[in-house]
């Protein structure tokens, strides 16, 4: 049986249970039992039931996780957005999933204004921390409602949206909703087995609490009765300090942080004593091998990695002591089979590299998209993300390419299709792709390819011109950093992008082109 808060509401009732790391506002195992119980309480009087849907947009803070709690004992799916889209974007987001109920932050006024234009169906929109026209309180609602449990009380779950290829984003509907609270949860046992999930964890977590891991593993550590510190936004050094002032013992993060932390002067980074830390988990974008050396060197053998998907289709992970044996790979399978398939979706052996497909895995769908759902899965019922890799001798999995081109930038998934075509819009601009190339920091940064109407128009100018104008479009995290001009982009006569000739421009010899 998996734990749930509701078992720690009395043993563990003053214990902090979120900690903000900028503000020290604290809530209790006691104070987000009684207000996810109001949350839950308030969405039955509102006529939601089992398998309805919410979706929530914002900052980091204390009631985040109130919310989804509230969603998750009351048998909803619930859908964190990114708060850094735009209101076209979000209300995309919302529209498709079919939200019954969005809820808000004052923090994000001027741009859930705009979302409210977009969202007809929604039938109540509420905002914590103050209210602006159209949205009612959200304190207000539930204040009223009773604190303890909902009659009907039964497991909840997240439903996440990832960039897809054809630019629109896709929700990965898990097929588990409406079982019993203390269903066995897979991710709760690895955390216990694997990471040494209890109590006593003291858990710092750096990144927006949208993205499918943080928002996951938080709420396993509060299954476990631990402490989450949440930090607003990440800081090399304040992560550093947080450590050293709360003990932490356990914490997540992607590579990007760990580069940040390495390029601290020695005597910022080494003031700070981190020998509390038992466990760093990393995942979200493959970790160069000379960053994770170093990391250890420093830390120790804590580093722990893991490679899956929102999609939750497997699981795939290696501890510090196998990742020193074998380096360069992102571990062998925890949760499903991982199988190298080729082009003809013929297995291969080890040491052959293909796409990835997993069996045995969680069953997913992706929402309102059932030719993408069939595209993932082959004709024996397994899935793909579309990574492309192999396995070693030892059934260790290595990631070599992406089958899909998805850019990995900072741990963030970025797709070039709705890039590619938001550019070629742009009246100057014949052709375009858009591609991965090398960051130091960032692992991979959006690059832009560009094949204007006259050459003659290539240079600074329109760099910037065209850089301006995926800004005023699209969210500045899937813009290019940088454009290059090509007379005539590598297509072939079908019209199909041979998109590995421009990538090779920019990787060289790289024995991986994930990193």
């Amino acid at each position: 049986m998996t734990k749930h808060i509701r078992d720690f509401a009395v043993s563990l009732r003053d214990k902090p249970v979120i900690i903000m790391a900028g503000s020290g506002k604290t809530v209790t195992y006691g104070e987000l039992n009684e207000a996810s119980n109001q949350g839950a309480q308030y969405f039955r009087k509102k006529g939601l039931k089992v398998g309805d849907h919410i979706a929530l947009m914002m900052e980091n803070n204390p009631q985040f996780f109130q919310i989804c709690w509230a969603a998750q004992r009351a048998g909803l799916y619930f859908t964190a957005i990114s708060s850094r889209l735009t209101a076209e974007e979000a209300a995309y987001i919302i529209n498709d999933c079919g939200a019954r109920m969005f809820i808000t932050s004052h923090f994000k006024g001027d741009l859930a204004a705009e979302i409210l234009k977009l969202i007809p169906d929604v039938e109540e929109a509420l905002m914590i921390d103050g209210t602006i026209p159209g949205y009612a309180s959200y304190e207000d609602a539930i204040g009223g409602c009773p604190k303890t449990p909902i009659a009907d009380e039964c497991e909840g779950t997240d439903m996440l949206y990832s960039s897809g290829t054809t630019g629109r984003p896709k929700g990965i509907k898990p097929a588990e909703i409406g079982n019993p609270i203390g269903t066995e949860d897979s991710l709760y046992n690895t955390m216990g087995d694997r990471y040494k999930g209890s109590e006593e964890m003291i858990y710092l977590s750096p990144a927006p609490l949208y993205h499918a891991a943080p928002l996951r593993y938080n709420m396993r550590v509060h299954r476990f009765g631990g402490t989450s510190i949440i930090m607003e936004h990440f800081d090399a050094e304040e992560y550093l300090r947080l450590v050293e002032k709360y003990r932490v013992t356990h914490s997540q993060l992607v590579p990007t942080m760990f580069v940040r932390m390495l390029k601290l002067p020695d005597e910022v980074r080494l003031k700070y004593d981190v020998s509390s830390l038992q466990i760093a988990i990393h995942a979200a974008a493959p970790c160069p091998e000379k960053v994770k050396r170093q990391m250890m060197d420093w830390w120790g053998p804590i580093l722990f990695e893991y490679y899956a998907g929102t999609e939750g289709n497997g699981y795939v992970a290696v501890t510090p002591e196998e990742w020193l044996t074998h380096p360069g790979t992102v571990g062998r399978e925890l949760i499903g089979q991982v199988h190298i398939l080729d082009e003809e979706g013929n297995e291969l052996p080890l040491g052959q590299i293909g796409v990835i497909y997993f069996s045995g895995g969680r069953e997913f769908a992706y929402h309102n998209d059932p030719a993408r759902t069939k595209e993932s899965f082959n004709d024996r019922g397994w899935s793909t993300l579309g990574d492309v890799g192999y396995l070693d001798q030892d059934r260790f999995l290595y990631l070599t390419d992406r089958q899909t081109y998805m850019i990995i930038s900072g741990g963030v998934n970025i797709y070039p299709q709705e890039i590619e075509d938001l550019l070629l819009t742009h009246p100057k601009v014949y052709d375009a792709a858009v591609i991965g190339v090398p960051n130091e920091d960032f692992g991979e940064e959006v690059k832009a390819v560009i094949q204007p109407i006259d050459m003659a128009l290539a240079g600074k100018d329109l760099e910037a011109e065209l850089i301006d104008f995926c800004r005023a479009n699209i969210s500045h995290i899937k813009c290019p950093r940088s454009v290059d001009f090509d007379p005539e982009l590598p297509r072939h006569p079908t019209g199909k992008l041979y998109k590995r000739l421009l990538k090779d421009r920019y990787w060289g010899d790289k024995q991986s082109r994930i990193v």
